[in-house]
């Protein structure tokens, strides 16, 4: 990684500072170093762990060119948070979590869509034909989706992963997510359950000083895999057009040869909307490593493997996936982000 926060750093920004030990979450206890003066104090190692392991996983998701929408709608974090979300070109929400974010994507994507037909009015005219009170009307309604909706205005289909500051206070953000299976990166303070989290980064979400070093910790890593991204694009664009006659010509031969065969190197299947980077890992370990073999599994054998990794998988929905790995394993892309877009994110 190339920005490796050390445990100090963590230490001097009052990222070990818990909650009240009678307001502690038992599920945090494998988290917790020690209490102090009634207080519990986070063990830093296994925050500095945590977070590398988030940043692998943001930066892979990032690197694929998919969206993280990150969630901060408290006093302290909404600044940095807008801050740092900006700079890497990345969504969020911080004024308030509106009902249906995500499982009623269709309905906030016609809100946006009304900002900027209204922005369209202003620029061909028609806005100025209205009368003065129906102006005023107009730019209130503009104004007011503009505070909640502007920073996901860039947003046209559902984010990749979710990145949470304090989870009891974005708790419907968090059932959202689970319900259609976004992968969930959260901050996660002694008060709250980590549970329903798939990448957990046990700190202090209350202090400003403690959001900042964590968010600037997990841009950074989203910012690096936004730049191997671009890198690689413009390898392709250069080596595409030299490549391009020998590929095809190599191609014919080998294909007149012998039969086809299944690829033996693995697949990136976070690509397929709904597997987030650890469901990818579990399906690897069962053997899952292309896109073809995933289509070739049923939704049962899938329910099957998340069901033995664990109950935070077993509500997973499979039902999907394996028509989704069809479409990759035929290098139909195009069709692939058609058809997810057309069904909410690819989940019937």
């Amino acid at each position: 990684m190339a920005n490796k926060v050390e445990v100090k750093d963590l230490l001097e920004a009052g990222v070990h500072f818990g909650h009240l030990t009678r307001k502690w979450n038992p599920n945090m206890a494998p988290y917790i170093y020690m209490e102090r003066n009634g207080i519990h104090v986070i063990n830093l190692y296994k925050t500095v762990a945590k977070l590398e392991e988030t940043n692998e996983a943001l930066k892979k998701i990032a690197a694929s060119g998919r969206k993280i929408l990150f969630v901060a709608t408290k006093k302290q974090a909404k600044d940095i948070v807008a801050e740092k979300a900006g700079n890497v070109n990345m969504p969020y929400i911080t004024e308030r979590w509106p009902g249906g974010m995500l499982t009623n994507f269709v309905t906030i994507r016609k809100a946006v869509k009304k900002m900027a037909s209204i922005d369209r009015m202003k620029k061909d005219g028609t806005f100025n034909t209205l009368s003065k009170k129906e102006r005023l009307q107009v730019d209130r309604l503009r104004a007011k989706l503009e505070k909640n909706l502007g920073s996901i205005s860039e947003m046209t289909r559902l984010p990749a992963a979710l990145f949470i500051v304090d989870t009891m206070r974005e708790h419907i953000a968090v059932k959202e997510a689970q319900k259609l299976n976004i992968p969930i990166f959260a901050m996660v303070d002694t008060n709250s359950d980590p549970r329903p989290i798939d990448f957990i980064v046990p700190s202090n979400d209350d202090a400003s000083k403690s959001i900042e070093v964590i968010m600037a910790s997990v841009t950074a890593a989203i910012a690096e895999g936004l730049t191997e991204r671009k890198s690689e694009k413009q390898s392709e664009k250069e080596g595409g057009d030299e490549a391009k006659p020998k590929e095809k010509k190599a191609k014919v031969a080998s294909e007149e040869k012998a039969p086809k065969k299944a690829s033996t190197t693995g697949d990136d299947l976070t690509k397929i909307e709904g597997i987030g980077p650890k469901i990818a890992e579990i399906f690897q370990e069962a053997g899952i490593n292309t896109y073809a073999d995933l289509a070739d599994k049923s939704e049962d054998d899938l329910k099957d493997i998340l069901t033995k990794s664990g109950p935070r998988y077993a509500s997973k929905n499979p039902a999907s996936w394996p028509k989704q790995a069809q479409m990759a394993a035929d290098g139909n892309w195009d069709e692939l982000q058609e058809w997810q877009d057309s069904v909410k994110g690819g989940i019937e």
